[in-house]
């Protein structure tokens, strides 16, 4: 090797090194920044199904929240595509947490519920206010578009892992979604969301299941695994149901489907807890 050569490989090396690791490895893929900000906003509720979200905290952490969001929209699309698979379904969850986060920012304290924040015409869902991936995205863009898209994923249960700032909806966790840990996650979400009797449970009087609208709204997701909404209910028998002869009904798959009307208020920590919680963060 003449001395061009290696003056030149000796130059060009950490150049290369520079591009391949800010390609590849920069991106914090433990969602630090995210996890931290859910740990101080977030509260599962006494029964550990469903959480709060402190979103006045969320409005005095905005620099930390930017930050992250930020990170986010830095991810160039080639560079995602590099990524593991579950990589790339715990950064997407995480990003329509946390874009949903940002949204609801936009309007508080004055909003009742996310549904406000959208207009006769369209959907709060459907607006394109942030970027990721190299174009202008919407939520429905990250959820049906990208998480959704037949072949991509095809996990249901991040039907219990998005979250749309809605009481109706499946907790936002107080932890950030990880690929090393992403099933354990998923797992735990469904178990918590369908533990809860106020959004899920067998009616043994009329010998049916009454369970969230999130079944009828996206009961194709549940089909090409499980065969049906009720063959993937079948699973949670001793959650949904009190007694044996419930859960045997259950495991059936012959009980009737009925959907429980979905609560829209937004999962704000009221007042109180609100206040006592301003007292108790460093």
């Amino acid at each position: 090797m003449n001395a061009y050569v290696r003056k030149f490989c000796a130059g060009a090396l950490p150049v290369l090194l520079t591009v391949v690791s800010g390609s590849l490895w920069a991106f914090d893929h433990a969602h630090t920044a995210w996890e931290r900000l859910l740990q101080r906003h977030v509260t599962w509720l006494a029964d550990d199904a469903a959480s709060q979200v402190d979103y006045g905290g969320f409005a005095m952490s905005g620099g930390e929240l930017d930050a992250y969001l930020d990170a986010l929209s830095a991810v160039p699309e080639a560079t995602f595509s590099a990524w593991s698979q579950e990589q790339r379904l715990a950064f997407l969850i995480n990003a329509y947490n946390a874009f949903t986060v940002q949204l609801v920012l936009t309007r508080y304290p004055d909003l009742q519920s996310i549904k406000e924040l959208g207009s006769f015409f369209s959907s709060p869902w459907k607006k394109r206010f942030f970027v990721l991936l190299d174009a202008q995205r919407s939520l429905d863009d990250v959820e049906h578009g990208m998480i959704r898209e037949p072949g991509a994923y095809d996990e249901p249960r991040i039907h219990f892992a998005v979250n749309c700032a809605s009481i109706g909806c499946p907790a936002l966790r107080p932890e950030a979604f990880r690929a090393d840990r992403l099933e354990s996650q998923l797992e735990d979400g469904a178990r918590r969301f369908l533990s809860d009797k106020t959004r899920n449970r067998y009616n043994s009087e009329t010998d049916a299941l009454e369970v969230s609208k999130i079944f009828r709204w996206y009961g194709e997701d549940f089909e090409p695994a499980y065969g049906s909404v009720r063959g993937y209910l079948a699973r949670y028998a001793s959650l949904l149901g009190d007694t044996d002869a419930a859960r045997r009904r259950i495991r059936s798959q012959e009980t009737k489907l009925r959907f429980l009307a979905y609560d829209w208020d937004l999962n704000d920590v009221p007042p109180i807890s609100r206040t006592h919680r301003s007292k108790t963060l460093p």
